[in-house]
């Protein structure tokens, strides 16, 4: 019987992407979505009915008990821990979809609410698990010692979701995995549309170029890896399916009962865009 899983967040695209998935195309029969946190409202009851969903509550607290596993996947970061730290601490597995919270302090309490209990929980950007960034890594170890990093992408300072935290855990989270480490202090700079923040990871230059969209348009994700004989640059592509490969990490979690990222590495781009 598959592992029944709640979703709050509704309001996220991510939210369609992960009950198609699970509910609708199946891409595995170990959990499925069978209850959505949020308001009765057109959006959720769409929602619920895509997916064969039954059950639609006002707030996740009440499932603890009754549900194996939370997936949150609001907009808003700072939501998560009031979310997440509940089902921790009663055990129940969390998989924080990005961000993982909007201050590095809700980060430190979730994940330290899942070490009191010793519950998994995870949390990063689908693109850290995409094809492209896979093929970058792969790329970055036949090009010698890593000497630096940049990654680009959109994210808009001013959003209501927890300014640049909604949008830049994208491309700080896949700096974090080409360039492993504890991040050095953050410098930040401001270059017409763009926040361009540098910083130190184990010696490694990293820099961040996030450009805020346009009203119709925005910059596509795109890596560049400078070793010390040679370089790597892709863009970094997100198809119809670019969930999936996160999910199935997620999935993963489920049945191994083993985090797939360590706490420092979830914790990472936090405090550098909270520095941002």
């Amino acid at each position: 019987m598959p592992l029944r899983v709640a979703l709050v967040g509704t309001e996220n695209s991510h939210a369609d992407e992960i009950i198609r998935h699970l509910n609708v195309e199946e891409v595995a029969d170990t959990a499925r979505i069978v209850t959505l946190v949020g308001a009765d409202d057109e959006r959720n009851r769409a929602l619920a009915a895509a997916g064969g969903i039954t059950e639609i509550v006002p707030t996740s607290a009440e499932l603890i008990g009754s549900v194996d596993a939370l997936i949150a996947t609001n907009r808003d970061g700072a939501l998560h821990r009031e979310h997440a730290v509940p089902f921790l601490e009663a055990g129940i597995p969390v998989w924080v979809d990005k961000p993982l919270a909007a201050s590095t302090a809700d980060a430190r309490a979730i994940l330290a609410a899942a070490e009191r209990s010793g519950t998994p929980v995870t949390s990063y950007s689908a693109v850290r698990w995409v094809a492209d960034a896979d093929a970058l890594v792969a790329e970055a170890a036949a090009i010698g010692e890593l000497q630096a990093v940049t990654v680009t992408g959109p994210a808009d300072p001013d959003s209501e979701y927890s300014g640049i935290f909604f949008y830049g855990i994208h491309a700080a989270d896949l700096a974090q995995r080409l360039a492993p480490g504890e991040p050095e202090a953050v410098a930040v700079e401001r270059v017409g549309s763009t926040v361009v923040v540098r910083y130190r990871c184990d010696g490694v230059l990293v820099t961040l170029q996030l450009v805020k969209p346009t009203e119709d348009a925005r910059v596509p994700f795109h890596a560049e890896v400078v070793g010390r004989t040679g370089l790597a640059s892709r863009d970094i592509r997100l198809d119809a399916d670019y969930v999936v490969p996160g999910l199935q990490v997620f999935l993963k979690m489920l049945t191994t009962g083993e985090q797939p990222l360590a706490n420092n590495t979830m914790l990472a781009p936090i405090t550098v865009l909270e520095q941002v």
